[in-house]
């Protein structure tokens, strides 16, 4: 699995989502103090990774704030996701929570896990002045422990269904055939493509359960109960959900390949007809420079009967923290309400550079992402993402997530091989069971 999220880290960084490379290094004030340490009282030191994205982010965040408060000083010392989340464990385990920043960034799928674990090392921000309701609920959900919030949502990994519409067009087919569709249309329709142009619709990593995650949110379900059990064995939406995987690879209308290289190889060579996946995907599509005008989007299937699904969900994302390191935590709250919880200025700025779409729902009705993309057929892309990250149902991701993905991971490929689904949701099950030391 860490093989995976480095792969998804560095598509993100393509992506201007999530990565997890690039060597350490500061801007603002200078580095040589990564901690909180003692600090100015207008002054705020963060950790986060990718110098293009997020780095870059809390930099223009920083101009933002400093419009009204021009005194106001930022160090901001970048740091891989690997390395910050091996100084988490060891600030906290050892005692040491005074060597953290006073802001840092956690992967979605990392947060719950993070607090839990080290609930002495996080502010809990539900009274700290943020309005956590101009989010989307799906995101905020994920940095969100017992009721309390502890994150602020800032990169959107919202889901989106992308099409070449050259390949549909030669197949007698629109992009608007495939909205608010089930999964049962979707393979109809994806194999008459495939014998019309001998084009896979969709291509997904062999031995990844990101797909079937997503599917499975789209329906408000998880791999988890309410109380952070595994909740597998008895989950009619999680076997609807790999039953529907396996038929689309035995239909031919989903190609598993090897790697992270080959799934984005297939897009961009025209081995297949479109994708789904989190959005930060858009920017590895776009890449091939020669296709541009030839693709769209629209929202994902969803799952026929199972209540409340939805053709809606996420993949990937990250929030930033407060740490009780911090001896500034008021600033903290009044920087980040006044510009990722408060600032469309900030979004617009941020995204022509860098792709980074929000889930600040306001910043859907700034200028910038009512942008027409001239790549995406002139269509107003980012507006249409930010109202499907509104509309996502929560996930509930539990200290064990990386642990269940695997697992998950392992039993699809095994029903894929022609495993028995019931037999291999229950290995899965006693995986994560034994993982927790049940």
């Amino acid at each position: 699995m860490k093989k995976r999220i480095a792969s998804l880290l560095l598509a993100g960084a393509m992506a201007a989502s999530l990565t997890a490379c690039g060597t350490s290094g500061t801007s603002g004030q200078s580095g040589d103090k990564e901690g909180a340490g003692a600090q100015a009282s207008n002054e705020l030191t963060v950790w986060c990774w990718d110098p293009a994205f997020n780095v870059y982010a809390m930099e223009e965040a920083a101009k933002v704030y400093q419009k009204d408060h021009p005194d106001f000083k930022l160090n901001v010392v970048e740091t891989p996701w690997e390395d910050l989340q091996t100084k988490i464990t060891t600030a906290a385990t050892s005692g040491n929570i005074d060597t953290l920043p006073d802001i840092l960034l956690l992967q979605d799928n990392a947060f719950q896990k993070n607090v839990i674990s080290y609930p002495d090392a996080f502010m809990d921000l539900t009274e700290s002045g943020i309005d956590f309701t101009k989010f989307a609920k799906a995101k905020t959900a994920y940095s969100v422990v017992e009721g309390k919030n502890y994150g602020v949502p800032f990169d959107n990994g919202t889901v989106v269904g992308c099409y070449r519409t050259d390949i549909l067009k030669e197949a007698g087919y629109t992009v608007d055939d495939f909205k608010d569709i089930t999964w049962s249309e979707y393979q109809k329709m994806g194999e008459d493509i495939l014998a019309k142009t001998g084009k896979p619709l969709l291509s997904c990593q062999a031995g990844e359960s990101d797909l079937i995650v997503m599917m499975l949110q789209s329906a408000g379900g998880s791999l988890f109960d309410k109380d952070g059990n595994p909740s597998m064995v008895g989950n009619d939406t999680l076997k609807k959900v790999m039953e529907t995987y396996a038929s689309l690879v035995k239909s031919g209308v989903l190609v598993e390949v090897n790697d992270w290289d080959q799934y984005v190889g297939t897009i961009t060579n025209g081995t297949v007809a479109g994708t789904i996946n989190g959005c930060w995907i858009l920017a590895s599509i776009q890449t091939a420079e020669d296709q541009s005008g030839n693709w769209a989007i629209t929202n994902m299937p969803k799952l026929e009967g199972v209540e409340g699904a939805t053709n809606y969900s996420n993949n990937g994302g990250s929030s930033w923290a407060v740490t009780s390191a911090s001896k500034n935590p008021e600033l903290a709250y009044d920087f980040l309400s006044k510009t990722f919880a408060g600032s469309t200025d900030l979004y617009e700025t941020i995204l022509p550079k860098s792709g980074a779409m929000a889930t600040y729902l306001p910043a859907a009705d700034s200028k910038a992402y009512e942008e027409p993309q001239e790549f995406f057929g002139g269509e107003t892309i980012y507006t249409m993402i930010t109202d499907f990250a509104s509309k996502a149902p929560s996930n509930n991701t539990g200290v064990y997530y990386y642990e269940a993905r695997d697992a998950v991971a392992t039993a699809i490929t095994k029903v894929v091989a022609g495993g028995d689904i019931d037999a291999e949701i229950k290995s899965a099950e006693d995986t994560v069971n034994f993982s927790m030391g049940k």
